[in-house]
């Protein structure tokens, strides 16, 4: 991914965490670009990206893939 916008590097030394959520969200709402997105991540990240994802099919294929509901 290139996002000609924001100087990455700066934004990844001075605010780690704000650049992990801010890279997740530009993955997901403009296209991962062959880049695969980690569970583990995304999990920790839902409560702040959630209301933040531009597509509602998108937020509910990933809240369903995250967690699943079991079969009674």
């Amino acid at each position: 991914m290139h996002n000609w916008s924001v100087d990455e590097d700066y934004f990844r030394r001075q605010d780690p965490s704000g650049h992990e959520v801010w890279r997740l969200l530009q993955l997901i709402n403009y296209g991962l670009d062959g880049e695969k997105l980690s569970k583990n991540q995304l999990r920790q990240c839902w409560p702040q990206i959630k209301d933040k994802i531009f597509d509602p099919g998108i937020r509910r294929y990933l809240t369903q893939t995250l967690w699943p509901k079991k079969a009674s």
